[in-house]
């Protein structure tokens, strides 16, 4: 049984772990809970600092609170490595912390553990009003993304030729907490991109019953993409089946489209439409295949 179909099997027990985290709703809050688990072979190339590491690690959580449309309250992570090292812990710490600093989140600990390679899971908590799930996507809605897209393949790109300050720079994303809940009033449907473009507009699609129809030319790459490969198919599949990039995928009414990218300063691409679930997942009228991230040995 690969991955995507373990967390299926699981969602059919647990339906609330379909989405990108948890609501849970009390007396008089809602909060939102996710966690997640890095490892050295399938997440951190060579090169990867620890400060990196645990920006990254700790980011990728918080994406996810930013995902369900909440405001981030906090992060925890368990680092686990072969040995500890001084100085590598405080590098982690130090981009954890940093990291939360950037979603207005606090970083306040954690555990620690031996392993055989390093391995970092962490777990982030938050408070939402406007819960945005997977589902609830209608034809005739815009489907948007934040930012841009394919900064993690650019920084893999990094890594292979020897760029490593850059490469570093590349992986420290900066989750879209803030810009989440803003546009959690405004959406029908949510999640991040760390799966991929392709895979996230399936996801929506499978989970909203609809189609989706996409345009090469409206989805924003990474401009580093560019500086890194020529080809524009090959631009184009790094773009949208690598993953990792913790950008926004959501979609809305286009009457809300003008609204939306008031409540953000982060640019709100329009990249396609929903459509009737017959006419099923297409890219300027071809079918996009259900591609993208997997968790496997590099």
């Amino acid at each position: 049984m690969d991955e995507r179909n373990a967390l299926g099997q699981i969602a059919k027990t647990l339906p609330q772990a379909g989405d990108d985290a948890a609501v849970i709703s009390l007396d008089s809050v809602s909060l939102v809970i996710t966690t997640d688990m890095l490892h050295e072979t399938t997440d951190f190339p060579d090169g990867t600092t620890r400060y990196t590491a645990g920006w990254r690690a700790v980011g990728a959580s918080l994406s996810d609170i930013a995902a369900m449309g909440g405001q981030a309250t906090a992060a925890v992570a368990v680092y686990g490595a072969p040995a500890f090292d001084p100085d590598e812990i405080d590098s982690f710490i130090a981009g954890a912390i940093d990291v939360c600093d950037a979603a207005n989140a606090q970083y306040v600990g954690g555990d620690l553990d031996t392993t055989s390679e390093l391995t970092i899971a962490t777990t982030a908590l938050g408070t939402v009003t406007h819960p945005s799930y997977r589902h609830g996507a209608r034809i005739g809605d815009c489907i948007c993304v934040t930012g841009n897209l394919g900064r993690t393949a650019a920084g893999l790109k990094a890594f292979e030729t020897g760029d490593i300050a850059h490469a570093n720079e590349l992986f420290r994303f900066t989750p879209r907490v803030n810009t989440g809940a803003a546009l959690a009033k405004h959406t029908t449907a949510m999640m991040d991109s760390s799966d991929g473009l392709a895979r996230s507009v399936h996801q929506l699609a499978s989970a909203s019953e609809v189609g989706m129809s996409l345009h090469w030319d409206a989805i924003p790459t990474h401009p580093d993409v560019k500086e890194y490969v020529d080809d524009v198919s090959t631009r184009r599949e790094l773009t949208t089946t690598v993953g990792e990039d913790f950008e926004l995928v959501l979609t809305l009414p286009s009457s809300e489209l003008a609204n939306a990218r008031e409540t953000t300063s982060v640019p709100l691409h329009v990249i396609g439409e929903v459509t009737e679930s017959d006419n099923g997942i297409i890219v300027d009228d071809e079918s996009l295949p259900d591609e993208g991230y997997t968790h496997a040995t590099k």
